[in-house]
């Protein structure tokens, strides 16, 4: 009988991903001169567990990269050899490898099977070449095994007997209890054969105790006097060397092993996969403090509780029309319901959210072989890895920082002889810096490099035809290298220089409604914050009103709100109208003429004029009326509609209506430059 084995591939593929972080962050922060041996466990056990679980699911590449790995970092913990720089380097691509391998199986990528033979045949390389240690061979113990299980029809024993062979010289025989009575010598500890009988057995259906070589059944003197210790027959007087006539000798398997072994129907980590039962009881603990769970599971939860929020809302609202008198108890009921889903919103949320330390543990790798590339020494910092944000912020967050951190070794930080002619360490930092402040996260990539060229920048501004002044503030000028195209590199290489990357993290960013700020000082370096909300699926907006409608305003690209007087607005020929706020003229859009509505107020000295930034653009909104400050649940106008020229969602407010949230960047591009 064959099992699918299917069900269980996204579990390998989400537990073989944390494996491979877990090695390259191990690799990372190995000290060559003076490895940790727990390190270097940690990285072996990671690699013996990919290799058992890619053979199970019969993934053979994998497994056979794995175990030529898997042997090398074996001889390094056992100190048979020693760690060198060139090691680590090569088990960092054999690490790369593995990803590619697993992008394969699990999207059906193409994987180039060249990469993994190249790093198969390094590995092999650095072994030869390794100075083997003189060591005597490592000790061996002997253990007596009584297994006696309640259900023997359920038990593989060829498959637990093949196992256990794995680990040194097996004999077994049947005892006089229904089970089995074994002996196995081997250099493995207690533990590995506990993780062995986990997946056939229940704790209290084996006993295993440890002995000396010669316990007392390997002699022909010890077993007349305690033939089989109880749990095993009476041998018969004349005894083969061997065995002595009912042990089943079972050979040692080779150690090299070409290619993954076919899956079996009873594996072990099938059966760990079935039973969700983990190979020691220390996991077991662990594991059983946390939960996978689907994220469509975590998304309609969080919009279930959306639905309750808005319901409780509704429920405020009509009650506000009540008498108080003759309403208390529903006043104070409802009052109750608020705060409780209140902190039920909150606590779902916190599900989503996950630390940003999943995102900084791929620069390290990054600054690394770049810093290489480019032959500069630079080190790179992390601050506040335990800083929470969404996880769908999470995602999209990533390519943004891997082009400022890229950009500040490229263009940031000097080459070491130009720092030292500078008066600076030959070795460059980089931070990386996460934080909490108020409803938003702020993160910011700097460096102690150059700086940015305020001259410079200005110039190719100039050159590329962008309107720009020698009277512009500093903040505006740094804010030119968004602009698309833009590079102040003299050269194209393969890391940088043709003006793309920036451009992408200013749109990437204001499409999560972040803001983007740079600071930086001439030969002091150079600091770019982003500042995000904690999570898209809630929203801080201001309700603004035009004719009978209500429209939502997201906060964070609003500036200030005022009432113009009429000398203030004026009419430009070619660009409408604009309004001039503290000496600069901002074009003003009318949003009743952009939704053609009905307006109950058409001159802006009657009405409210909110300024808002976006893209770089300024812009001028003329609505009827503020309305107030709310904090919104986002629906998807797309899912739920189309796709709306202007509007980026939608909202259900208290009183059971739906509001547009208004899509300020598609706004802002309606100006006339």
């Amino acid at each position: 009988m064959t099992s699918d084995l299917s069900q269980f591939y996204q579990v390998f593929f989400e537990e073989t991903a944390e494996h491979l972080n877990e090695m390259e962050q191990l690799l990372l922060a190995m000290d060559v001169a003076s490895p940790s041996p727990d390190d270097l466990n940690a990285i072996f056990r990671a690699a013996h567990s990919i290799k058992g679980n890619s053979g199970t699911f019969g993934f053979s590449d994998m497994t056979e990269v794995t175990h030529i790995l898997e042997s090398l970092l074996d001889r390094l913990r056992k100190s048979e050899l020693r760690l060198r720089s060139e090691m680590v380097d090569v088990f960092l691509e054999a690490v790369d490898v593995l990803r590619g391998q697993l992008d394969g199986h699990q999207h059906g990528s193409e994987v180039n099977p060249e990469e993994a033979r190249a790093v198969s045949e390094r590995l092999h390389r650095l072994t030869d070449d390794a100075q083997v240690k003189e060591s005597a061979p490592p000790a061996t113990e002997c253990f007596r095994i009584s297994f006696v299980p309640r259900e023997p029809e359920n038990v593989k024993l060829d498959d637990l007997i093949s196992a256990l062979g794995q680990l040194g010289k097996l004999e077994h025989a049947k005892s006089d209890q229904g089970g089995w009575a074994m002996t196995l010598e081997t250099a493995s500890g207690k533990g590995e054969i506990e993780e062995i009988f986990s997946f056939h057995a229940q704790p209290d259906e084996v006993e295993i105790s440890a002995e000396d070589p010669g316990y007392g059944f390997f002699s022909d003197a010890d077993v007349q006097e305690d033939p089989g210790y109880g749990f095993f027959e009476a041998p018969p007087q004349q005894q083969e060397p061997e065995g002595y006539g009912f042990f089943e000798p079972i050979p040692e398997p080779p150690r090299e092993v070409a290619s993954a072994p076919e899956p079996t129907s009873d594996s072990p980590v099938q059966q760990e996969a079935k039973t969700g039962r983990r190979s020691s009881d220390k996991q077991g603990g662990a594991e059983a403090a946390s939960i996978r769970v689907g994220i469509d599971k975590v998304d309609q939860l969080i919009n279930l509780v959306g639905e309750l929020v808005i319901t409780q809302a509704m429920l405020a609202q009509t009650a506000n029309g009540l008498d108080p008198s003759l309403s208390e108890r529903l006043s104070n009921g409802l009052s109750q319901l608020e705060r409780n889903t209140r902190d039920l919103q909150e606590s779902v949320m916190s599900i989503r959210m996950m630390p940003i330390s999943f995102v900084f543990s791929r620069f390290p790798r990054l600054v690394r072989d770049l810093a290489s590339k480019l032959g500069k020494d630079i080190e790179l910092v992390t601050v506040g890895e335990g800083t929470e944000l969404d996880k769908s912020l999470i995602e999209k967050i990533t390519d943004p920082l891997t082009h400022l951190v890229r950009n500040s070794l490229d263009h940031g930080i000097e080459m070491p002889e130009a720092r030292i002619a500078k008066g600076k360490p030959a070795q460059g930092k980089v931070t990386l810096q996460a934080a909490h402040q108020g409803g938003n996260i702020v993160i910011s990539v700097s460096d102690d490099g150059a700086g940015l060229n305020r001259q410079r920048i200005l110039a190719k501004a100039r050159e590329k035809g962008i309107p720009v002044s020698d009277d512009m503030s500093d903040a505006e000028v740094w804010q030119l290298i968004f602009a698309p195209g833009f590079s102040t590199a003299e050269t194209v290489t393969d890391v940088s220089g043709r003006g793309v990357g920036m451009d992408v993290v200013k749109k990437n960013i204001a499409a999560m409604n972040g803001k983007v700020e740079v600071d930086s000082y001439p030969d002091q370096g150079s600091c770019i914050t982003i500042r995000l909300p904690l999570t898209l699926a809630i929203l801080d907006g201001m309700s603004i009103a035009v004719g009978n409608q209500i429209f939502i305003l997201p906060l964070t690209f609003i500036t200030e709100s005022l009432q113009p007087k009429p000398e203030e607005v004026k009419t430009v020929a070619g660009k409408g109208r604009v309004v001039h706020v503290r000496g600069e003229y901002i074009p003003l859009i009318a949003l009743h003429q952009v939704f053609n509505i009905e307006p109950r107020i058409t001159e802006p000295h009657q009405g409210i004029v909110v300024l808002i930034e976006a893209e770089g653009r300024k812009a001028a909104l003329l609505v009827d009326e503020l309305v107030g400050q709310h904090q919104v649940v986002i629906k998807a106008l797309e899912t739920n509609y189309r796709k709306v020229e202007c509007i980026s969602a939608a909202t259900i407010m208290g009183d059971g209506t739906v509001a547009l949230i208004l899509d300020v960047g598609a706004l802002a591009k309606l100006t006339k430059s």
